[in-house]
């Protein structure tokens, strides 16, 4: 397998080319976890997975429940299925917890506090429904806690981590927090070694091929928890040692590698970028080849031909009208 392959492989993997899924749950469930700090990007990339989908699904999923955003793996924002997000948590809120210490300790936050926050929220949250941020840091300083700027971000983040909360109902534009034992009801449980084998299943058949490192970077899993994971699903999976590295992927499907003209415009925090780390290089094989390229603008978007990069682009909102404005490192006709 060539790195041109390795990229085709992942762009079908991905559900960017191919098949198409049949509604956004099911792009999520196939993807895991799905980063969304960027929230109508995030959608999009949704969407491009899923057929006839477009923003009024997406916000209806949201607003109902059926795809939740929360923190999850890194740490950031991901969409996650109600279903999956307790034991998601399970494997992946004491790591974060973990990279997130020094700033606990930084802004003065220790167990006790977030027991008495968490509380608070929770007992708002049953009271009042869904509430929006404001609301809740008022809440936590009628309860007599500091909640501003970023200490107000880590007590969030925390309460999301704990399985306190998650996403509720967006109010008009403002995004609402609500409880997870509401929004969740029926969260499938796991033991640890189970959840383990899940989350890797679910990085490998929808993003492989892909090293362990990616999958350890992606998820911030420790190398152990990762080679557990990996050892759990050995034989489910195919793998193949090129240029040194050894890749793991599910069984290609039979277009994945049909030589095509593609291109695709997908947002800077889509999964086919952020799932990689070690091998990103494939992605980033026109940009190394063209490294002193003169006037590239480095727009957060990415412009990908045949599943590689060779540009950016960004959105410019203009009164009655979208601007979409690229910046290529080669040429299109080459």
């Amino acid at each position: 397998m060539r790195s041109a392959e390795i990229v085709r492989h992942r762009m079908h993997s991905q559900r960017l080319w191919g098949h198409p899924l049949d509604s956004p749950e099911k792009v999520v469930r196939w993807l895991g976890a799905l980063q969304a700090q960027e929230y109508a990007y995030a959608l999009w990339s949704v969407a491009q997975r899923a057929a006839g989908v477009d923003e009024a699904a997406m916000n209806q999923a949201l607003a109902t429940g059926t795809i939740l955003r929360t923190h999850l793996l890194r740490p950031t924002w991901h969409f996650v299925l109600p279903e999956d997000i307790r034991w998601i948590l399970k494997i992946s809120a004491p790591r974060v917890n973990a990279f997130n210490a020094y700033y606990y300790r930084k802004h003065g936050l220790d167990d006790e506090l977030f027991a008495t926050s968490n509380a608070s929220l929770a007992n708002a949250l049953e009271q009042g429904g869904h509430l929006t941020r404001k609301e809740l840091a008022n809440v936590l300083e009628t309860a007599g806690i500091l909640a501003n700027g970023p200490r107000l971000g880590m007590i969030m983040m925390r309460a999301e981590l704990d399985a306190v909360i998650c996403s509720g109902a967006p109010r008009g534009k403002q995004q609402t927090y609500a409880l997870v034992d509401e929004r969740a009801p029926a969260a499938t449980t796991m033991g640890t070694d189970e959840a383990l084998a899940e989350l890797t299943r679910r990085y490998f058949t929808a993003r492989g091929p892909a090293t362990l490192k990616d999958y350890l970077r992606w998820s911030r899993l420790t190398a152990a928890e990762g080679k557990r994971g990996l050892g759990a699903i050995d034989s489910e999976l195919e793998r193949e040692v090129i240029d040194g590295r050894t890749y793991w992927f599910a069984t290609p499907s039979l277009n994945a590698n049909k030589v095509t003209k593609v291109v695709d415009l997908v947002q800077g925090y889509d999964e086919c970028i952020m799932s990689y780390s070690e091998s990103r290089d494939v992605l980033l094989a026109s940009v190394t080849e063209l490294a002193d390229t003169p006037n590239v603008q480095p727009f957060l978007h990415a412009i990908l031909l045949d599943g590689r990069l060779i540009g950016h682009w960004r959105r410019v909102l203009e009164r009655g009208s979208v601007a979409i404005e690229t910046s290529f490192y080669r040429s299109l006709g080459r």
